[in-house]
């Protein structure tokens, strides 16, 4: 019996990897976040699967299933959303099943910042302008930053900044990042990304408090920050161009 934690991807069912996808299909018994994962997911499970949405679940209880699904020898596929290896809640599961000698396989998923982009049209880094992408939050009552993670550190570098969780914090976003980037600097808040209902609202860090109070975003939203975002005079990368040898290409000197 062997537990399958997945990343589910970010919303739509066919954004989710081939394996993660198998994984479903072989597994008698399939535990969701319903809150965050989509249901749509489900149809890849198979005929007469034990189906338990663990939103309403504490982590003990979480852990009975795992258990009662090793007494009937039973595989599990455990859905995350986006990928595994940030803000998944994963870990403390593993501590657990490890404790009690039970497997587990760990399948990434494709990010939602990722999808975000997607969404976005956009790549995220772009020569000599950011060449590093942040992947922050702010402090909640399910966990609280470290001290030196603040977006005023990030932000101090100048790179992309992706923050999660955060569309509750959006005025004290903004206060802390305009002195950085400055009032006119691009920002996108992509609400949903890959589901039905995505919706993408742009401003910059001057207006898009405005932006948003006229169309309200509860949850489910994934804020950009960074000058990437409406760039157009940025030069060529050097990996396509004419002049730059390198082995892969395959010809002669210039």
């Amino acid at each position: 019996m062997t537990v399958h934690f997945i990343g589910a991807g970010p919303g739509a069912a066919d954004l989710i990897t081939v394996r993660g996808r198998d994984l479903i299909a072989a597994s008698p018994v399939c535990l969701f976040a319903g809150s965050i994962v989509s249901r749509d997911l489900l149809s890849y499970c198979p005929p007469g699967a034990r189906i338990v949405d663990t939103a309403p679940l504490s982590l003990d209880e979480i852990e009975a299933e795992y258990v009662r699904a090793e007494a009937h020898g039973q595989d599990v596929a455990r859905l995350h959303s986006g990928d595994l290896s940030v803000w998944s809640a994963v870990a403390e599961q593993v501590r657990r099943l490890e404790s009690r000698g039970i497997a587990y396989t760990m399948t990434p998923g494709v990010p939602s910042f990722a999808a975000a982009a997607a969404a976005l049209g956009r790549e995220l880094t772009l020569p000599a302008l950011a060449q590093s992408l942040v992947l922050t939050r702010v402090s909640g009552r399910a966990s609280p930053m470290p001290n030196a993670e603040t977006l005023a550190n990030f932000g101090a570098t100048g790179a992309t900044l992706a923050i999660h969780l955060a569309i509750h914090a959006l005025p004290a976003i903004v206060a802390e990042l305009t002195p950085l980037y400055g009032a006119d600097c691009p920002v996108a808040i992509v609400v949903k990304a890959s589901w039905p209902d995505e919706r993408v609202v742009r401003g910059t860090l001057g207006d898009i408090e405005a932006r948003v109070a006229e169309n309200p975003i509860e949850r489910t939203a994934l804020i950009f920050v960074g000058r990437t975002l409406t760039a157009d005079g940025f030069r060529d990368s050097a990996l396509y161009d004419a002049g730059y040898q390198r082995r892969f290409r395959g010809r002669d000197e210039l």
